[in-house]
C-alpha cells in the first residue's frame, strides 16, 4: 500500500504544472490499473504494509474512490478551458484522494478516523472555492458542523476505548460493548455521514451549491465512509446492536419513504438527486444494521452501485446546467428535441437508478430486501414502498426534463463533446459489467 501513498504524494508538484491538467488524468488513471492488478483473493487481508492493508471491501471502495477522482477531473474541463485556478483544483482532488485511500486502507481505528476528518477539508474547499452561489458558505457550514459536532464524541470514545481495551487495532477489536452510550458516539459521526433521516439535511444543501466535481465525490466515495465505518465496527458492539439497532433500522425505512416523497416534489434537478441518495443509503444503512450475511454484501454492492450511479446523474445534471444555466425542471423541459443522443444517457442512468437490470443496482436491491425481509417481515410494507418510489421519482426526472414544450430559447444547439460521452459511458458500462463478476462482492466476510 505505500507504493500507493508515495505515489500520490510524489504527484503533488504535478498539479502546479502548467497544462498538465489531461496528464494528471492520465497518471490518475495510471494509478487505477496498477491498484487494480495487485488484487488477490489469496489472504483475508492483502497489500499489507505497515498499518495498511486492504481486504475486499477496502480495495472495492478504494477501486471507486480512484475511478471517481479520474472522472472527476474529466467532468472539469471548464475549469480548465476558463484558468479557474485549475492547478488548486487538482491538488486537492489529490489531497481527498489521499485522505480516502488511506481511510479505506488503514487497519487501526485511530488511523481511520484522522484520515476520515481529513477528507472533510478537501471537500468543504471544493465546494466554498469552485461553487456555483452565495449560499455555498451556508452549505459549507452546514457540511462541517454536521460532521464536527457528531465527530468529536467518537474521538473521545476511541481514547476510552484504547485506555480499556489497549488496543485500537481492527483485527484485534474483538471485545464486545455494552454501554448505549459508547455506541451512539461512536456510530453518531457515520449515520451523519450515510447520512441517516433526520441528520440529512446538510446533504442536499452541499450537493446544490456544490460543483459537479464536489458533487460527483461527495456521492460517488464520501457518503459511502459511513457504511464503511459502520460494517468496521458493529463487531464490537454485536450484543447491543441486536438490542437496539432495530430504532435506526425503522427510522432509515420510514424515512426512505419520506424522502421519496420529497423527491417527487423537487424542481431542482440536482436536489432530486441528493435526495435521492438518502433514501438509497437508508437502504443500506438498514442493511448493516440486520447484522447479517445478505445485509453486509448487500450494502457493498448497493454502495458501489450507487457510486457510480449517482455521480453519473449529477454529470448530466451538470452538462445540462452548463449549456442552459439552470437547473430547474421548468426551463430543463423538451430536451429529447435538442439533444436525443443525450436524452439516451439519462434514460439508461435514470433506469439503474431505479434498479432496473442489469444495473448494479439491482443486485443491491434484492440482497438488501432479502436481508431486511429476513430481519422481518413486516419490513415488506416499507420495502415495497420504497421500491416503487424510486422507480416514480427515477421515472418523474426523466419524463419531466426530456418530453415536454421548449421553454428556453438559450439552449446551445451544440450535439454533446466526445468528453461528456465519454464521461457518462464510463459511469455506465462498470455499472452494468459488474454485475457479471458480482461473487468477487462477497469474499470480504
Amino acid at each position: 500500500m505505500m507504493k500507493f501513498i508515495f505515489m500520490m504524494i510524489f504527484m503533488i508538484p504535478l498539479s502546479f504544472i502548467n497544462l498538465s491538467f489531461w496528464l494528471n488524468q492520465f497518471i490518475y488513471f495510471m494509478l487505477f490499473i496498477i491498484f487494480f492488478y495487485s488484487f488477490s483473493v489469496n489472504y483475508m487481508v492483502f497489500n499489507i504494509s505497515y498499518i495498511f492493508g486492504c481486504d475486499m471491501l477496502s480495495y472495492m471502495l478504494i477501486l471507486l474512490s480512484l475511478w471517481i477522482c479520474v472522472l472527476m477531473i474529466m467532468a472539469s474541463s471548464k475549469l480548465y478551458n476558463k484558468n479557474y485556478f485549475y492547478n488548486l483544483f487538482l491538488l486537492m482532488i489529490l489531497l481527498l484522494l489521499f485522505s480516502l485511500f488511506c481511510t479505506f486502507s488503514s487497519m487501526n481505528l485511530f488511523i481511520f478516523y484522522l484520515f476520515f476528518e481529513m477528507s472533510l477539508i478537501p471537500t468543504l474547499i471544493l465546494i466554498i472555492g469552485w461553487g456555483y452561489q452565495p449560499e455555498r458558505i451556508q452549505a459549507g457550514t452546514y457540511l462541517l458542523f454536521y460532521t464536527l459536532m457528531a465527530s468529536l464524541p467518537m474521538m473521545i470514545s476511541i481514547f476510552f476505548y484504547y485506555s480499556n481495551y489497549y488496543t485500537l487495532d481492527f483485527n484485534l477489536m474483538n471485545y464486545s460493548i455494552s454501554s448505549v452510550y459508547l455506541y451512539m458516539c461512536m456510530n453518531m459521526v457515520f449515520l451523519v455521514k450515510m447520512p441517516m433521516y433526520f441528520v440529512h439535511l446538510w446533504l442536499p444543501k452541499a450537493h446544490v451549491e456544490a460543483p459537479v466535481s464536489g458533487s460527483m465525490i461527495l456521492a460517488g466515495v464520501m457518503l459511502k465512509l459511513g457504511g464503511y465505518g459502520m460494517m468496521r465496527l458493529m463487531m464490537i458492539f454485536m450484543n447491543l446492536s441486536i438490542k437496539i439497532n432495530y430504532l435506526f433500522i425503522i427510522i432509515s425505512l420510514i424515512g426512505g419513504i419520506f424522502v421519496s416523497f420529497i423527491c417527487l416534489r423537487q424542481m431542482d434537478i440536482k436536489s432530486l438527486i441528493a435526495y435521492s441518495s438518502v433514501a438509497h443509503m437508508g437502504l443500506v444503512l438498514g442493511g448493516i444494521m440486520t447484522l447479517n450475511y445478505w445485509g453486509m454484501c448487500g450494502a457493498l454492492v448497493m454502495m458501489l452501485a450507487h457510486g457510480l450511479c449517482s455521480s453519473g446523474l449529477f454529470c448530466l445534471a451538470n452538462i445540462s446546467y452548463e449549456r442552459l444555466l439552470s437547473r430547474s425542471l421548468y426551463l430543463n423541459k423538451g430536451l429529447i428535441n435538442l439533444m436525443p443522443s443525450m436524452s439516451l444517457w439519462w434514460f439508461l442512468l435514470c433506469s439503474s437508478n431505479m434498479a432496473a437490470p442489469p444495473s448494479l443496482n439491482l443486485l443491491g436491491e434484492i440482497m438488501l430486501i432479502n436481508s431486511l425481509m429476513s430481519w422481518s417481515f413486516l419490513s415488506l410494507f416499507t420495502l415495497s414502498f420504497i421500491s416503487f418510489f424510486s422507480a416514480a421519482y427515477s421515472l418523474f426526472l426523466y419524463s419531466y426534463c426530456q418530453h415536454g414544450k421548449i421553454y428556453s430559447g438559450i439552449y446551445s444547439f451544440s450535439m454533446g463533446y466526445i468528453r461528456e460521452f465519454l464521461l457518462l459511458f464510463l459511469h455506465w458500462f462498470p455499472l452494468n459489467l459488474m454485475i457479471l463478476k458480482s461473487e468477487y462482492l462477497v469474499l470480504w466476510i
